[in-house]
């Protein structure tokens, strides 16, 4: 596949998706350039992990492009798209390690699947991408022998393991400690600039976001609210944005679910 010359390698194109009848993302466009760190916020239920299965090509715009280096995405036959998905790397919730294999298979099986390497490289790159988040030592251990922090990162060398472009990270933050968190953030900054990667990631995290990213997108009722860097995100006058990043509890999203007013709940006869 002839590779893109443009500053983007991700671009959403006036693309739509729904499930069923409810609309998630509604003539979106956007840009994710290559050799930065984008990050994707907002209330949940706005389209943020929707938007990395897009990506990955496990589902399918409704209208628009969903365009990786410059080719559609959604047109794609399979193998083009297993050739597209070997080129990212994806970084589940909470890491979603083989329960069964050891942390070194766990790293090992994306080379084991996808390349003819011959068992003495395999186990120089598992090493040295286990080395590269800090877990060499604990090649031998199993998931269920990991703390939260570590099987993420454990992950995080699966992701990377044949060494793709473009790495998703789907809420990277979620369920760690302050130090692990801390950890985890500093590893995606540095992998992605000591790699030349491209990284996408879904936080909820303003703190440690806002510290690695080099864009922020905020989604809000299937648009983009804000697009910026985070020092411009911060200080937008956007109400729904303001909200959002100063953690407020009313504003255009509301605490109570649309309904009768509670006078007119409480003044209502009741059925025999």
């Amino acid at each position: 596949m002839a590779s893109n010359t443009s500053n983007s390698l991700v671009e959403l194109d006036h693309l739509s998706f729904g499930y069923g009848e409810r609309l998630i993302l509604d003539n979106v466009s956007l840009t994710i350039p290559r050799g930065k760190v984008t990050a994707l916020m907002g209330a949940s239920g706005g389209g943020k992990t929707t938007i990395l299965r897009l990506i990955g090509g496990q589902v399918q715009a409704q209208q628009g492009q969903m365009l990786f280096d410059g080719k559609d995405i959604t047109p794609m036959t399979q193998p083009e798209l297993y050739a597209v998905r070997r080129r990212m790397g994806m970084l589940f919730q909470f890491g979603a390690l083989f329960a069964d294999l050891d942390v070194y298979e766990n790293v090992a099986f994306p080379l084991r699947e996808h390349t003819d390497l011959p068992e003495a490289l395999i186990r120089d790159v598992v090493l040295m991408k286990l080395n590269a988040v800090g877990l060499r030592g604990a090649r031998e251990l199993m998931p269920s022998d990991l703390s939260g922090g570590m099987a993420r990162r454990v992950a995080l060398a699966r992701a990377i393991a044949l060494d793709p472009e473009l790495v998703m990270y789907d809420e990277p933050f979620a369920g760690l400690d302050p130090i692990s968190l801390g950890t985890s953030a500093r590893l995606i900054r540095e992998l992605n600039d000591a790699m030349g990667l491209t990284s996408i990631f879904v936080s909820h995290d303003l703190e440690q976001t806002f510290a690695i990213a080099d864009q922020v997108i905020i989604l809000a009722n299937g648009k983009i609210a804000c697009q910026g860097t985070p020092d411009e995100v911060r200080h937008s006058t956007d109400p729904l944005v303001y909200q959002y990043v100063h953690a407020l509890p009313e504003g255009p999203v509301h605490f109570h679910y649309p309904g009768p007013t509670v006078a007119q709940d409480f003044a209502a006869e009741v059925s025999p």
